[in-house]
């Protein structure tokens, strides 16, 4: 497999996972490249919308698909924004205002723990039996003003105690070594290495 379909036209996410499946030599193509539209995403779980973008972008393109769905998890508010992350303040997406509506949300809470989800998904065709999943978690807090220029989403406001500093403020090789997506990563190269 040397060559798969990102169901995401994220430019930031595919920098993200190109990276990391590069040293394996695997292409990743966006599907917008390919003139795939995004799949809906109606889902209450990361799993179920991840396993949907897969399996759509795999039955446009004909090409095995790597989808990632993902968002922040936050304890206080029960579990929100999830897996409305990128749309957590309405359309159209902007992660400035979702960052001033998750510092809003929080602004009578002391409990900050949050974390971040990647579930990905790896589909060698549209109607493949055994999707391989894999999903990850990073740990952290929301802090309560931005920090940082790098990074995209929640970064400026997701506060690493393991680094000592924002996930905006770490440098891009340093937060694929760790991040929640990275970690998913492994667990599905993992898993992909048993096939």
């Amino acid at each position: 497999m040397k060559r798969l379909v990102l169901a995401s036209n994220n430019a930031k996410k595919l920098k993200e996972l190109g990276a990391l499946l590069q040293p394996l030599g695997i292409e990743l193509i966006p599907q917008g490249q390919l003139d795939i539209p995004e799949a809906e995403e109606p889902f209450p779980s990361f799993v179920e919308n991840a396993l949907a973008k897969a399996r759509h972008a795999a039955r446009l393109s004909g090409l095995p698909a790597l989808a990632d769905d993902s968002g922040l998890c936050v304890r206080a508010l029960d579990g929100a924004p999830g897996v409305i992350s990128a749309r957590y303040a309405g359309e159209p997406r902007s992660d400035e205002r979702n960052n001033t509506h998750l510092l809003n949300a929080l602004a009578n809470y002391t409990d900050r723990a949050a974390h971040f989800v990647s579930v990905l998904v790896l589909v060698r065709h549209a109607d493949d039996p055994q999707p391989i999943i894999a999903e990850g978690n990073w740990h952290g807090e929301i802090l309560t003003e931005a920090r940082g220029a790098d990074g995209f989403g929640y970064d400026p406001l997701f506060w690493v105690p393991a680094a000592g500093k924002s996930a905006a403020e770490m440098a891009p090789q340093e937060k694929n070594a760790c991040s929640h997506r990275a970690i998913a990563m492994q667990r599905l190269l993992a898993q992909l290495g048993d096939l």
